[in-house]
């Protein structure tokens, strides 16, 4: 039962079911039985159609960035159109908050382009006659918004990518990555709940192209829309993408976080795509990291803090709350070299700086990091609260691939 039947919300936002895309005359002849286990060859040499999508089904939940990538002919781009219904399916099912938007008559279809979703093309749609300001604003002139208050929204959204001071510029003035940016901000100037970007950044000099995938997941963490992102680069998958779903043939052949397809391809295809990313960039350290071999509460004192170390044999001590929460790491020698350690509190005898890694950071984030210390790096969920330890072994052990059991 979906959502608008129980009143309960969707656990994800966009569901696509058992899609099917064939081009050619009378397509549906592809979906009968007896064609149901023939390849794509088979079916374009015997029926003369082109089956472009094939059995297609995943879920998005809200504010994830869901990546689709594979080579050109996969069906990635028939995939992110037919979700928008630029292209009609054959068959099966897309779900948007629970609505199917394979059943919008033309109205609904229309509004549901104009507020629910936006799209960016690797071909920017920008127009040339228009400065920046303008090109922005469209999408809101549009839908019939005023000038002054479209217009400061489109300066809102043109600070958010880094393009305050150009309002007034005409866009053939830009660079490739600017123009991009300009066509990044006039899709979340409508204030769509899902952006569609299908390969926007893959006509970018390289150089560029990493600047944007870096500032897109830096603006995706304050922003936490619901994107779905075509591309054919791995890279780029890991960097901006949750989960990513590889595509061969129409058909999703893996799908899983960027951590779940490096260490565990599905066959050799995957195998080959993901041979070239070092474990380290998708490794988290909160997967990897190790129980403290001492912690104490904020409550002791310090010389009572001092005794554990000497009875447990080690070097330091993480102090946390009554809550678990890390406030800061205790070293022996710095306790040992204390001339007042009995009146001393023990928030006065935290090692300075107090360095700590969030769960999430990977392991290729951390080695700079951990490089610089002398001792463990402690590792906190978002809340602050101790997983354990970031020893440098682990680090050493997480970089050769053999060396994890997944």
């Amino acid at each position: 039962m979906d959502s608008n039947e129980s009143g309960e919300e969707p656990a994800y936002q966009i569901k696509v079911d058992n899609l099917y895309k064939v081009f050619g005359r009378n397509p549906r002849r592809a979906l009968a039985a007896e064609h149901v286990h023939k390849s794509r060859d088979e079916i374009q040499s015997e029926l003369n159609l082109v089956m472009a999508l094939r059995n297609v089904s995943f879920e998005v939940r809200s504010g994830e960035t869901f990546v689709v990538m594979g080579l050109s002919g996969s069906g990635k781009s028939t995939l992110v159109r037919c979700l928008i219904r630029l292209i009609e399916k054959t068959s099966g099912n897309i779900f948007i908050d629970s609505d199917d938007v394979t059943e919008f008559s033309a109205n609904d279809l229309r509004e549901f382009r104009r507020s629910k979703i936006a799209m960016v093309f690797q071909q920017y749609g920008l127009l040339p006659h228009r400065n920046v300001l303008d090109n922005a604003a469209y999408g809101l002139e549009v839908k019939g918004m005023e000038k002054e208050e479209r217009y400061t929204i489109a300066r809102r959204v043109l600070e958010l990518v880094g393009l305050t001071g150009w309002e007034n510029s005409k866009v053939r003035q830009l660079s490739g990555g600017m123009q991009q940016r300009v066509g990044l901000a006039r899709a979340l100037a409508v204030e769509a709940e899902i952006l569609l970007m299908d390969e926007p950044f893959s006509g970018l000099d390289p150089l560029i192209r990493r600047q944007m995938r870096k500032e897109l997941a830096s603006l995706q963490k304050e922003l936490k829309k619901t994107i779905v992102f075509i591309t054919h680069d791995l890279d780029e998958a890991i960097t901006v993408g949750d989960r990513i779903a590889i595509m061969r043939d129409g058909e999703i052949i893996q799908l899983g976080t960027p951590r779940e397809i490096i260490m565990n391809p599905v066959d050799d295809f995957v195998r080959e795509f993901t041979e070239d990313i070092t474990p380290s960039r998708v490794i988290e350290v909160g997967s990897i990291a190790s129980p403290p071999p001492l912690t104490s509460r904020i409550s002791e004192t310090p010389d009572h803090v001092l005794k554990s170390m000497i009875n447990a044999g080690v070097d330091y001590s993480i102090c946390l709350d009554e809550e678990d929460r890390f406030l800061g790491m205790l070293r022996r020698n710095d306790l040992d070299r204390s001339q007042d350690i009995g009146n001393a509190k023990i928030s006065d005898m935290f090692s300075i700086p107090s360095v700590h890694l969030v769960q999430s950071t990977t392991v290729e984030d951390a080695i700079p990091i951990i490089s610089e210390v002398d001792t463990d790096i402690p590792v906190t969920n978002d809340d602050n609260r101790l997983l354990g330890v970031l020893t440098k072994s682990a680090v050493i052990q997480a970089l050769g691939r053999p060396a994890l059991a997944l």
